[in-house]
């Protein structure tokens, strides 16, 4: 696989967390699932996959030998904060509750994302691949006119020109669950387009990525779990419930 560094998101969101409130722990990335921390299985995972340039950012717990990034407002900020002091090209982004992560979805993620040849990528996974698997889980997707898609916390920087899209992603992340609203943001044309079924996936991240003056490309992820993070309660019963099928025993 193709190296790069590695970006875990793990700071918290103002307010109370119910997962570190009903956990007795300060911090979502110690919240332990199936007794073990959760940032800890990102952790093992990605160096797992051969990647030891880690960086970790929001978290003021014990590093565990990583690097520690500056933080932000929310997870767009927090990233380009850390991408401006630093951090080498190609990278890997993810966050502290992708406990699901596993290097085949990292190798095959990072893999696409390279033959693209584009400056930023995002992990997807399909409507179909999700509730083929875990028809249970409730997750947000994005209606293209092709295919219907969920976010996978996995995103590829591959240069600096790809820091842009992180710039243009802090002025819109509070529309991450609104999908008309943020295509009104990149275009009304596009927008409108979104809005009538009419607007491919691909042509989505090509539009986006001219306004933006890169190159941007979805990858499709062949993994139900990799759209699988710990967001609250329900998620991480799903997670542990997982695990168990899987015979995990921390």
């Amino acid at each position: 696989m193709a190296r790069s560094s590695v970006l875990i998101l793990a700071g918290q969101r103002p307010g109370v967390d119910p997962l570190c409130q009903a956990a007795g722990v300060k911090r979502k990335a110690d919240v332990p699932i199936a007794g073990k921390a959760m940032l800890d299985y990102v952790l093992e995972t990605v160096i797992g996959a051969g990647l030891t340039d880690v960086n970790i950012s929001g978290y003021d717990g014990d590093l565990r030998g990583h690097k520690l990034s500056p933080s932000g407002l929310g997870p767009a900020d927090s990233t380009y904060k850390a991408l401006s002091a630093g951090i080498d090209y190609p990278c890997l982004i993810t966050t502290c509750d992708h406990v699901l992560l596993s290097k085949d979805m990292i190798d095959a993620f990072t893999k696409k994302a390279v033959a693209t040849g584009a400056d930023f990528c995002v992990g997807l996974a399909t409507k179909n691949v999700i509730e083929a698997k875990y028809p249970e889980t409730k997750r947000t997707y994005l209606k293209f006119s092709d295919v219907s898609v969920s976010g996978c916390n996995l995103f590829y920087i591959a240069n600096a020109r790809g820091r842009a899209a992180i710039e243009f992603w802090k002025e819109a992340q509070h529309l991450r669950k609104q999908p008309f609203k943020l295509a009104r943001k990149i275009g009304l044309g596009v927008g409108l387009k979104y809005a009538m079924g009419r607007l491919s996936l691909k042509g989505a991240f090509e539009y986006a990525g001219s306004r933006i003056g890169i190159s941007a490309s979805p990858v499709l992820i062949p993994f139900a779990e990799a759209a699988i993070d710990v967001d609250k309660p329900a998620d991480k019963e799903l997670v542990e419930s997982i695990l168990l099928r899987r015979g995990y025993d921390a």
